[in-house]
Parts: C-alpha cells; sequence; structure tokens
C-alpha cells in the first residue's frame, strides 16, 4: 500500500514537501493535488514509472501528457512558443489551463503525442503542487487522475487510496477537490482552439 501525506492545502509542510520529491527522485509515481482535481506524477526521465502511469490510465500514444511547469521560463524551454502563444500564455497562468504546444527537443519523445509531436504544459496555481514543483527543480511529467470509465478527476484521497493505493509510491492528501479537469487550449495552429472544456474560463480566447 502506498504512503499517505497530510499536506496543509495553503501552508504546505517543508519537511513532507521534500519527502514527497524523495519519492520522485527514487522513480517513484505520485498521486498530488493541482487546482483540477488530483492528478499523478513522475520525474521526466523515468520511463518505468511512465509506464506504471500509463498502465493505470490505461493510456496509449495518442496521449498528449502533460509537463507541469513552475512558470513561463520553463515551458519555453519544452515547447515553441510564439510571441502570440506567449502572450496568451501570460495572460492566463497560472491557473486551470493545459496548452498544447509543438515540443522541443528536450521532451522525450516517449511524453510526445506520437503522431503530432505535441506536448501538454501548465502552470498550476495549487499551493502544493507549486511547492513540489520548486524543490523537485525541473518540470513534473503529469497527467489528470481520471481512472478508466470515468469522466471526471479523482477528487477525494480516501477513495484514491483505496482504488490504486497498491499501484503508486505516495499520495498527498490535500483536501478533498473539484472534479473538473483543466481547460485544454490547443496552439499548435494560427489560431489557439478549445480542445476540451473544463474547470479553466474559456472566454478569454473566444
Amino acid at each position: 500500500m502506498s504512503q499517505l501525506f497530510h499536506i496543509h492545502p495553503d501552508n504546505p509542510q517543508p519537511r513532507l514537501i521534500s519527502q514527497a520529491v524523495d519519492y520522485l527522485n527514487k522513480g517513484g509515481v505520485i498521486v498530488y493535488p493541482t487546482d483540477s482535481g488530483y492528478a499523478l506524477g513522475c520525474r521526466l526521465e523515468e520511463k518505468n514509472a511512465l509506464e506504471r502511469i500509463c498502465r493505470i490510465r490505461q493510456l496509449d500514444g495518442n496521449h498528449n501528457f502533460t509537463l507541469m511547469c513552475r512558470d513561463l521560463s520553463e515551458i519555453s524551454n519544452y515547447s515553441q512558443v510564439d510571441n502570440s502563444a506567449f502572450r496568451l500564455l501570460k495572460n492566463n497562468t497560472p491557473g486551470s489551463y493545459t496548452f498544447i504546444l509543438k515540443a522541443t527537443k528536450e521532451v522525450p519523445r516517449r511524453l510526445m503525442n506520437d503522431k503530432r509531436k505535441t506536448i501538454g504544459l501548465r502552470v498550476p496555481s495549487n499551493p502544493i503542487a507549486l511547492a513540489l514543483l520548486e524543490a523537485l527543480n525541473e518540470p513534473m511529467m503529469s497527467t489528470s487522475l481520471i481512472l478508466p470509465g470515468n469522466d471526471f478527476t479523482e477528487s477525494d484521497p480516501e477513495d484514491i487510496q483505496h482504488s490504486i493505493g497498491k499501484q503508486v509510491d505516495l499520495i498527498i492528501d490535500g483536501g478533498t477537490l473539484g472534479q473538473q479537469p483543466t481547460t485544454v487550449v490547443d496552439l499548435t495552429s494560427d489560431a489557439p482552439v478549445i480542445a476540451r472544456e473544463g474547470s479553466g474560463d474559456t472566454r478569454p480566447f473566444l
């Protein structure tokens, strides 16, 4: 059974954040809170951890994985961002948006969409997620925790421990969260396209 950490949703305890990052650095898979429900995360180079996440979510090569980033400078290291895309990113981060962009060579091929060579990028506003990224000192590979057959992200840590507690290394309990996934905005064309409406406000892109 996985380890369970109770971390304060507004003032994350540095000691527990450090211990959570230790799990990531050892190749672990963690469940952690974001501003749009719970997510699965691991380090970019951990192929085995990524394969475990794919088994939990039953994902194929067409899935757009997300790099959870601290800020816009990290996004620009891993994606091709022109001036218009940068303005949209600046106006709408941090928040409940995932942006689909063309990936750079910094992104491992296994994280890209097989056909389009794209990657999802996001800057969260959840204090626990941001504390994890700051302590990790690099983006984290992430995907919303939507279990097979469900339409919404998991929101209750106790339910998560019951359903996948044996398949992950750590569950961070940051309280019960909303279940709506992020709004996904595709920025790979001339004009932004709302690929999925979620918890983000889509009005800035209309």
